[in-house]
């Protein structure tokens, strides 16, 4: 999972039924016209609400260009004329190809292969169906075989399995990469495809292809069921000390934070061990809702820089738990939205960072919806933290370096055997006297 700017929608304006009936030879330019005309309002239309939407902060500001500067912010886009041989290629496939043609399957393979050829895996246009698939598990529900996943050199790998899902009971373990889907290679450029492919409904079988580094390739079949995930979890330690976990930063992840804390609050707790390993991010709004509860307000919890230089600053809105003891367990899979609560914590000095470097992601992605149910998403941004950090391929850094063994990490978890979280009860133990 990754960082997401929510906003409320971004239509495309653009009608995809022209369907050919006929191609005669003779009519050939006066539809590479009609095609370049179509392809500059499309762009100018698209370019025009990207830019808009780019231009948002991460809770919605009016945009204040004026047409000059929309005109400088588009210069360099003016060899449309390119274009035209996709509509080219677009005839001559209809004149000569002895088979059936699936007009929307053109185009969608069309928009995938451009968005492929930025070599970003983390932009990337789906399809109506992919699209839903992302869509429902963002809102923390899907059918599935209850696995996180992200991208680390290339590869697709398993960022934490689920509790209770198929893919833990199956062993799936964090660290694995994923090879193929039912005999089909995925690779990080088709990761949501690859997502998507996982998916399906319940009580249907996928088979994955595993690479393990002390076990190599293997294949493990999966029933996939109803995912239902609880993103906050909470409970009370002795001493005063609450554990609390976030494995995912949902749609309403900072509504359960918040939620927990006061619960846990009124059954006395006096410090809290906050626990984000395994956490692939999400939505960048609920990260900086989880973090402002512990830094004073209007304090940047992190800022984001696009290729114009626009910058946006997300604030804290103040909280409850202010100069409450915390200390925050973090490791590999610790990414994205996650890493910007970490970080925030970390400038500010509000909480001790106990476990292993994080994964390293720190720039922005924003879906654009558009009118058919398909959707874009697309990198926009770099994120910094409030010390003016990019962490993209570096990671953050913990303040007590603690391993987590190789040889617990493929057995059943069990917390009084966790060295980081041994670690972290010890800190806020003292922090507690």
């Amino acid at each position: 999972m990754l960082i997401y700017l929510k906003q409320g929608c971004m239509k495309g304006r653009q009608n995809m039924n022209n369907k050919f009936v006929e191609v005669k030879r003779k009519s050939k330019f006066p539809k590479i016209l009609i095609a370049v005309i179509i392809a500059l309002l499309f762009l100018g239309s698209n370019i025009f609400f990207f830019f808009l939407g780019n231009r948002l902060t991460l809770n919605g500001l009016v945009i204040p260009w004026g047409r000059g500067e929309i005109s400088e912010s588009l210069k360099g886009i003016d060899n449309v004329e390119k274009f035209k041989k996709l509509f080219s290629i677009r005839d001559e496939l209809y004149l000569k190809y002895d088979g059936e043609i699936d007009e929307d399957k053109l185009v969608d393979g069309a928009i995938k292969g451009m968005t492929e050829s930025l070599g970003d895996p983390y932009t990337v246009y789906m399809t109506k169906e992919e699209a839903e698939s992302f869509n429902s598990k963002m809102q923390g529900n899907f059918s599935g075989v209850g696995i996180q996943l992200d991208i680390k050199d290339e590869n697709i790998v398993v960022v934490t399995p689920i509790e209770g899902s198929p893919a833990e009971k199956a062993g799936i373990l964090k660290g694995d990469v994923i090879l193929k889907v039912d005999g089909k290679d995925v690779s990080s450029k088709e990761y949501d495809k690859a997502v998507a492919m996982i998916r399906g409904e319940k009580g249907t079988d996928v088979t994955l292809t595993l690479y393990r580094e002390d076990k190599g390739n293997f294949d493990i079949k999966l029933k996939r069921d109803t995912i239902t995930v609880k993103s906050v979890e909470g409970e009370m330690l002795s001493n005063g000390v609450g554990y609390v976990t976030i494995s995912s930063f949902d749609e309403h992840t900072d509504k359960e934070f918040l939620d927990t804390l006061n619960n846990l609050k009124g059954k006395g707790m006096k410090g809290i061990i906050l626990d984000l390993r395994g956490n692939p991010g999400g939505y960048m709004h609920t990260a900086v809702s989880v973090a402002s509860q512990f830094i004073q307000k209007d304090k940047v919890i992190v800022a984001t820089k696009d290729k114009y230089n626009q910058e946006e600053h997300a604030l804290s809105q103040g909280g409850s738990f202010i100069g409450t003891p915390l200390v925050v367990l973090i490791d590999n899979g610790t990414a994205s939205a996650s890493e910007i609560v970490s970080g925030a914590f970390k400038d500010y000095k509000v909480a001790d960072l106990v476990g292993t470097k994080t994964f390293g992601k720190g720039v922005v992605q924003r879906p654009l919806e558009l009118d058919d149910g398909t959707l874009l998403k697309v990198t926009i941004s770099k994120w910094y933290t409030p010390n003016g950090n990019n962490i993209h391929k570096s990671g953050i850094e913990a303040d007590y370096e603690v391993e987590y063994p190789k040889e617990l990490a493929t057995a059943k978890y069990n917390r009084s055997k966790d060295p980081q979280f041994a670690k972290a009860l010890e800190l806020i133990t003292e922090k507690l006297k």
